[in-house]
């Protein structure tokens, strides 16, 4: 297992490479959605249609929530990329023994209040047009070694070039009300239902 390794300069020294990358590449990125911060650790769910996702969200967890991000992916994407572990990428090995040390992992940062943690439960890229999603089944495992309190974090990241030369991203924000009890089913439910509005409102403003 690849264990992430934060090292403050070297994300200081991204953040301003990424802003440069969006404005180069994006017209524009807009967040939609009042998410209030309950002061628990986040588990965020996003998504995954691009190289661009992690770095959508590690942004928009700086501008607004200001957590220790992590990131789990699989292990080896992540030795082609061993930079992205000094921005808070760990690795989980598919049908290996390490997996179980992977969750226990992950597990661990949800006890900290400190700690932002996103997942692609999905498990890999699919086009952003793929609906309904299919949740893998043993990132839930993470909720079976736990017991305190999390705020789960629903992203949905949509693409549209409009008009433009440069796509417009709308990355749209929900946090259920629920801080326990979770279970991988329930999850995949809202999270389904929570996109096809997303979709609907981004065919309502187009």
């Amino acid at each position: 297992m690849i264990k992430a390794r934060h090292t403050r300069w070297f994300q200081s020294v991204f953040a301003v490479y990424l802003s440069w990358a969006f404005r180069w590449n994006f017209r524009r990125i807009e967040i939609i959605g009042d998410v209030k911060d309950k002061g628990l650790p986040i588990l965020a769910i996003s998504n995954h249609m691009s190289w661009w996702d992690g770095f959508w969200v590690l942004s928009t967890n700086n501008k607004l929530f200001r957590r220790r991000f992590h990131v789990m992916m699989l292990e080896e994407q992540l030795q082609k990329n061993l930079f992205l572990s000094r921005l808070g990428a760990f690795s989980i090995k598919r049908k290996s023994k390490s997996a179980s040390q992977s969750i226990r992992y992950a597990a661990n940062l949800l006890e900290n209040k400190k700690n932002f943690f996103l997942i692609f439960p999905q498990g890999k890229i699919q086009s952003q047009h793929q609906f309904p999603f299919v949740f893998e089944k043993g990132w839930g495992r993470i909720f079976l070694q736990k017991d305190n309190p999390i705020q789960i974090l629903m992203i949905a990241n949509l693409l549209d070039f409009h008009s433009f030369r440069k796509p417009v991203l709308k990355q749209y924000l929900y946090s259920p009300e629920k801080t326990s009890g979770f279970t991988c089913d329930e999850l995949e439910a809202q999270y389904n239902a929570f996109y096809k509005d997303c979709i609907q409102n981004q065919t309502r403003n187009l």
